[in-house]
């Protein structure tokens, strides 16, 4: 009796995914209010499925029976996280995903105007990378922050009536709603991250004195007087290449499409047979930055990008076809609702090991093909730089974390002022004189991906156990069959069968453990010696 409810609704999931998937890569790609009118229809429809009230019964019900087979459990598992969120009204639920949809749309239609010349995502990260006119940078700095106005007051609406729901289903509010339902523990992570601040902060403290020393020479201007558009990304996310790490002028002419489909063909993991469907190059209209969907579940897996020949847009596609190569080897035979990754996380944690290839030694060596004397010349910067990098992302994923949980614990809250105070106490970045902006709303995943940003950095963390553990156990040579073999075998396979942190223990022999990370990138003296 289980193992038919489970084909029926293995049935019309794929059904509701393929239509959802379908209308939001067509909004993604082509910035038509039509088809983010339809996406938010098709979200609808997936939302009412999950708020079936008997189906949700049914399943809680079959959840009791103690002779389930393990996948029969889990199938039923990721369907009860499913539906909890969604039982609500059918009104709410549709009133939400146009919401969303609308949203959408400003984001990726919106161009920001400087000196009567519209700007692209890529404008501003070439001004900000290149620029040494400090008015320059902060006119450029300010328009990318103007979408945050647009859509500020439509998305606290939305995030009110986000909670409203979640309390309707007994939850204090959204976020703590949304950890539940990802199999998450609120207290656990938000003190794993606490930690992680104080376990890098001496570190974290050097290294960016250290950045903005180099600041301060490049842009004539003291350590005070440093603002955030003088670094190179608008949410000082990343950590600005100097002579000795930027790598661009290596990537200027190189095909990176050839690159990343040599970079997984070397571990037997061929991707190159997606980029026909794939949408790579940048225009108008669509998305300005990046993300990979699996559209059915069957092979059919699209990435977006906007490359240009730089390092950025090298790391982006081995860090988008690392979540492509999840969904491409996930065992085809598994039951539909389990052909995916084991949690939002997992699938990070594969896309940031290969995203941050760009910067390391054998992938440099074997795939740009630099040689042993530029290597040894270039390594000990780099490897600074990857831990000053490492260091402010998390630290970036950190300040969006800790605001976005108050976002939802007190909407009403002068949440322009909270997101620079979090900003100058995690990030140490010195705030924008005398400026009321809702800056933080210019970020699209409080948006488009609520409640997600934590599993970047619980990525990471399991990246830095997994790369470990493959160099002790597996083989000293990374872009080897022999470790293609083990990602695709162990960690990607068995899709959805376990859970995250069971899939982690299964294939490193122990539970997620941020020392990994801890040792990796948090010693100052590791790369100073």
């Amino acid at each position: 009796m289980v193992e038919k409810f489970l084909e029926e609704q293995n049935e019309q999931f794929q059904k509701l995914l393929k239509k959802s998937t379908h209308a939001g890569w067509m909004a993604q790609t082509t910035g038509e209010k039509k088809w983010a009118e339809e996406a938010g229809k098709a979200s609808s429809e997936f939302s009412l499925f999950y708020a079936n009230e008997d189906r949700y019964n049914q399943v809680k019900s079959y959840l009791q029976d103690p002779e389930l087979t393990m996948e029969q459990k889990r199938q039923l598992e990721i369907l009860e996280y499913g539906m909890k969120e969604n039982q609500l009204d059918k009104e709410t639920i549709e009133e939400m995903s146009t919401m969303s949809s609308e949203l959408n749309y400003l984001f990726n239609t919106y161009l920001p105007e400087v000196n009567g010349k519209k700007l692209s995502a890529n404008d501003i990260r070439n001004i900000l990378l290149n620029s040494t006119d400090s008015k320059e940078r902060e006119e450029a700095w300010k328009a990318s922050k103007e979408v945050g106005q647009v859509v500020s007051q439509k998305l606290l609406t939305l995030v009110k009536k986000r909670n409203e729901a979640a309390r309707k289903l007994g939850y204090g509010n959204y976020y703590e709603m949304s950890f539940a339902n990802q199999e998450l523990d609120l207290e656990e992570v938000f003190s794993m991250f606490e930690n992680l601040v104080d376990q890098s902060d001496t570190t974290y403290r050097r290294l960016k004195g250290e950045l903005d020393n180099e600041l301060t020479k490049k842009f004539g201007v003291s350590v005070e007087e440093l603002r955030p558009w003088h670094y190179v990304d608008p949410f000082f996310q990343e950590a600005p290449a100097n002579e000795q790490t930027n790598l661009d002028p290596y990537f200027k002419g190189q095909d990176l499409e050839k690159l990343t489909a040599d970079t997984f063909d070397s571990m037997d993991m061929p991707i190159e047979g997606l980029y026909a469907s794939s949408d790579l190059n940048p225009r108008e209209g669509k998305n300005p930055t990046a993300f990979c969907m699996d559209m059915n579940r069957e092979g059919d897996i699209r990435v977006l990008c906007n490359n240009v020949d730089n390092t950025y847009w090298m790391g982006t596609m081995l860090h988008e076809f690392g979540h492509a190569a999840y969904n491409k080897y996930v065992n085809r035979d598994l039951p539909y609702l389990l052909r995916s990754f084991a949690h939002i996380l997992t699938t990070e944690s594969i896309a940031m090991l290969f995203g941050k290839m760009t910067e390391n030694r054998e992938w440099l060596s074997k795939f740009l093909k630099l040689d042993d004397a530029k290597l040894d010349t270039l390594m000990p910067s780099l490897e600074k730089h990857e831990q000053l990098k490492m260091l402010i992302s998390a630290r970036w994923i950190i300040t969006f974390v800790f605001f976005e949980r108050k976002l939802y614990e007190n909407p009403d809250q002068d949440l322009n002022a909270l997101w620079w105070e979090t900003v100058e106490k995690v990030q140490l970045l010195h705030p924008p004189e005398d400026r009321n902006n809702p800056d933080w709303a210019a970020k699209i995943h409080f948006t488009l991906a609520p409640v997600y940003y934590q599993n970047y950095l619980l990525g990471e963390l399991t990246a830095a156990q997994l790369y470990q553990h493959i160099k002790n156990n597996v083989s000293e040579e990374f872009f080897s069959l022999k470790v293609g073999a083990f990602i695709r075998d162990e960690f990607l396979a068995p899709g959805a069968t376990y859970h995250w942190n069971k899939k982690i223990e299964k294939v490193t022999g122990e539970p997620l453990n941020p020392e990994h990370f801890i040792k990796a990138y948090c010693d100052y003296q590791k790369v100073n010696n």
